[in-house]
């Protein structure tokens, strides 16, 4: 079935023996809410120790002012990513008062939608414009949705690899048109294999009742206070997750065949008229409460489990970056927080991450039609709703595939490119990790969500109380946590230079936000 990545990497071996997967940039991006002490989610603004939200590059705020989110820069490995994740949380939690960090998916003790606080950017024309988007959508798919936290793996490929792969495949084309392909590549593949990453790390298989607002739903009462799956993996990537589940109604899908249908596809969206969202107006008593009545606002809002990424320059639209300077980097946005861990993400997942991209880079990787996109869609539903249950089948062109099976040949396809990122390895961490998770595909028992469900019935606690018994553990991890000195006035450093910069840009501005948006909305490229 994956003889081709196994091809691939014959090919490249053979014809540059000095060829190495390893090399690559990752950057980590794990959200998190403020919560009081009562678990209730914080009303509190976002704390000024903490620096501006809108300048800050590493500590900022999503749809929510106490959802926090904290980034690191593209590092060299997955080691270096995590010693700095853990650098920004450890400096948080050391200048939180009264406040703690909820350390899951799904938040608890939603007491009513309109209480859930919008991120609020300052005055600046940009400012402005992160709030209204948020508060679009809220408008458009609710607030509780937007207080769902995840974590995105971002991932580069090394520099060096990619005249090596142009050359064996013949390619003559300027190489950054070549990178951009075979990312699209990259990324149709992680859609079709995609499930496999809540299967393993889904962290989500309860939830807090709360958190449905008395809506009915076919999950099953775990307790007074919370539902469950049984065989639930991630119910935040499910339907009661924050996703575009209106897509078939407004009619869009974003298309992946290469960088033009994306960033075309992309584009009709920003620019069509939807009738839903202009019933909710636009610009109504003077306050905004959308963007535009448009399919998408702007192209974040386009929910997709894995997106092509290129860095925009000041206001640059995403779209623009991309077609301009093409495809820098993946981002994959389908990991729950997984809360085993203090800093939501662990180096075995980033590991086995970083081996699944090799294989969906040398793999082949056919276009995505209608048939392919519902079987997607549906294996990554199954997947999250009843990925454990005994026997669960996917359909893989068309055909019924136990998950076992199919997750047992993609782990069996990954091996070798595990073995070439050792490379001057002797431990053999990315085969170790690898090895770790065909266990989990053997032992459904051994998936993160299993375990948490596991630890629920040990500790006879519903999903609130296990969520903050774990969310004091990790509290208490960091404050215990020796301290590098020299990091924290560095990020004391950058807490001052944000804030300034936030000034800076408020008195920049010399247009009205009407026009501004005006502008922004009309670049061409």
């Amino acid at each position: 079935m994956y003889s081709h990545a196994a091809e691939q990497l014959d090919r490249l071996r053979s014809s540059h023996p000095d060829a190495r997967l390893a090399g690559g940039l990752t950057g980590l991006e794990v959200e998190s809410l403020r919560v009081g002490a009562d678990g209730t989610i914080a009303r509190t603004p976002h704390p000024a120790r903490l620096g501006s939200a809108l300048k800050h590059p590493w500590i900022t705020t999503d749809y929510s002012e106490a959802l926090m989110e904290f980034i690191t820069p593209p590092l060299d490995g997955p080691l270096a990513a995590l010693d700095f994740l853990r650098d920004l949380q450890q400096f948080v939690h050391l200048r939180l008062d009264d406040e703690l960090l909820w350390t899951a998916s799904m938040p608890c003790v939603v007491e009513d939608e309109e209480r859930i606080p919008l991120a609020r950017y300052g005055n600046s024309n940009s400012g402005q414009m992160k709030t209204v988007y948020r508060r679009g959508l809220g408008y458009r798919y609710g607030r509780v949705m937007q207080v769902i936290a995840g974590a995105h793996y971002n991932y580069s490929f090394p520099q060096a690899l990619w005249p090596m792969l142009q050359s064996i495949d013949g390619d003559a084309r300027p190489l950054q048109d070549f990178i951009s392909d075979r990312y699209f590549a990259v990324i149709r593949n992680l859609q079709h294999v995609g499930w496999i990453v809540p299967y393993l790390f889904g962290s989500s298989p309860a939830v807090c009742k709360s958190f449905l607002c008395g809506k009915p739903t076919i999950l099953e009462e775990y307790n007074s206070n919370s539902y469950y799956g049984p065989y639930a993996t991630s119910l935040r990537m499910c339907d009661i997750g924050y996703q575009n589940t209106h897509e078939d109604e407004i009619g869009f899908k974003a298309r992946y065949d290469n960088l033009d249908s994306y960033v075309d596809s992309l584009t009709m969206a920003i620019e069509t008229s939807c009738p839903r969202y202009e019933k909710i107006g636009v610009k109504v008593d003077g306050q905004y409460r959308q963007l535009n009545a448009n399919m998408l606002q702007i192209e974040n809002e386009y929910y997709s489990s894995v997106r092509p990424k290129q860095v925009p320059l000041a206001n640059e639209k995403p779209t623009h970056a991309l077609k301009r300077r093409g495809v820098r980097y993946v981002e994959l946005r389908s990991l729950d927080i997984n809360m085993f861990e203090p800093t939501g993400i662990s180096a075995t997942q980033c590991r086995f991450l970083e081996t699944l991209m090799a294989f969906c880079l040398l793999q082949d990787s056919p276009v995505i039609d209608d048939v392919d996109r519902r079987e997607i869609d549906t294996n990554l539903d199954a997947v999250c709703y009843r990925g454990r249950e005994p026997g669960l089948l996917l359909q893989r062109a068309g055909t019924p595939i136990s998950l076992q099976q199919w997750a047992g040949e993609l782990c069996d396809a990954m091996a070798p490119l595990a073995d070439m990122l050792d490379t001057g390895h002797s431990e053999q961490p990315y085969r170790a990790a690898l090895q770790e998770q065909v266990a989990a595909v053997n032992d459904p028992g051994q998936t993160c969500s299993a375990r948490v469900l596991a630890d629920m019935r040990k500790y006879d606690e519903g999903y609130f109380h296990y969520a903050r018994r774990m969310s004091l553990k990790h509290q208490q991890y960091f404050l215990e946590l020796p301290r590098d000195n020299e990091r924290m006035r560095e990020l004391d450093r950058m807490v001052d230079k944000s804030i300034a910069d936030q000034r800076a840009t408020e008195a920049a501005d010399t247009l009205s936000f009407d026009e501004f948006l005006e502008q922004y909305f009309a670049q061409k490229l």
